[in-house]
């Protein structure tokens, strides 16, 4: 297919550096007295809010003694994970992951995948909306996927991230769009992918719904669907879901810890995540966030992470046609 293939270098240079700012000071460190919190990309985006919300609610609660988060973008997230796979033993370090860096440790062929960490918990997803600009022709999404189907390559999309290119497989494979014609144009973040569309570089796009819903209020974008179980509360886009189309796929934020520790260590970091994760001050970052609660842990939670990196090395399989 014509769907883009991210560059991955550029970043590596400066995670390196990162990485000797925080390594030694993890060993032989208990998580309760300090703990470092990763995110695999860089300031300002969605991994990155996770942890920093996620550091307030244990230094408000007293969680932690002390803690902090340290960027290491690159690679759609796999160059943070394999520099986790190399702290073995670290027992105060947690990362960020999700249904994005599943996907590009398949995209990019990953020389590490989540098999070399140890995955403790789903926390939260958030969903994908589908926009097109406000005075766009198309006035429902059958309107698009009728034009999409009829000429793949010349309705071009924006997304703007692995994980939107994955929604945008699923639906494409849902509505019978010959995946191998797409046009596919990547952009960063919901800022590019509201300009892409309000310049014509594309005429619709998938993005996360929190990176577009101030352009969906201000009649700058206009949303098609709605890549959740439900509708949300108080609004009017229809699910993908009730409009026919079977796209349920969820960017889900997880946290996983360093291969290497014992199970002793494991439950203590659980507990500390179990923790953060019932405060007040977390229910309000969801909230603010328009995240949803989805924790989940133990032996369903394992299950259910097999069976996201299948369905979602399926759907990368798809892309990479």
């Amino acid at each position: 297919m014509a769907m883009a293939i991210y560059a991955v270098i550029g970043t590596i240079i400066v995670a390196t550096a990162t990485y000797f700012s925080f390594a030694s000071a993890g060993v032989g460190r208990d998580a309760r007295a300090s703990v470092t919190l990763i995110a695999p990309a860089g300031a300002g985006g969605g991994w990155d809010t996770f942890m920093r919300e996620l550091q307030q609610a244990m230094r408000t609660n007293g969680i932690t003694n002390n803690s902090q988060v340290v960027n290491i973008p690159g690679a759609g997230g796999t160059i943070g994970l394999g520099k986790l796979s190399t702290m073995s033993g670290q027992a105060n370090v947690l990362m960020v992951t999700g249904s994005g860096l599943v996907g590009s440790v398949e995209l990019l062929d990953a020389a590490v995948d989540h098999s070399a960490v140890r995955p403790i918990a789903r926390v939260v997803e958030e969903y994908n909306v589908i926009v097109v600009p406000n005075d766009s022709p198309y006035q429902t999404l059958d309107d698009l996927v009728q034009a999409w189907k009829a000429n793949p390559s010349g309705t071009p999309w924006i997304v703007g991230g692995t994980f939107d290119q994955l929604v945008l497989t699923q639906l494409a494979t849902a509505a019978g769009v010959d995946t191998q014609a797409m046009t596919v144009i990547p952009k960063s973040g919901g800022g590019e992918v509201t300009q892409a569309l309000i310049t014509r570089t594309g005429v619709a796009a998938t993005s996360g719904f929190k990176d577009v819903s101030d352009q969906i209020e201000g009649g700058r974008l206009r949303a098609l669907g709605l890549a959740s179980p439900q509708r949300f509360a108080e609004s009017d886009i229809p699910t993908l879901t009730e409009l026919g189309y079977d796209v349920t796929l969820a960017n889900w934020r997880a946290v996983v810890a360093p291969p290497g520790i014992t199970d002793a260590e494991f439950a203590t970091l659980a507990d500390i995540v179990r923790q953060a994760a019932a405060t007040p001050e977390w229910q309000d970052a969801i909230t603010r966030n328009q995240w949803t609660n989805v924790f989940l842990e133990g032996p369903e939670f394992q299950q259910w992470f097999t069976e996201q990196e299948t369905e979602i090395g399926q759907l990368v399989q798809r892309m990479k046609q």
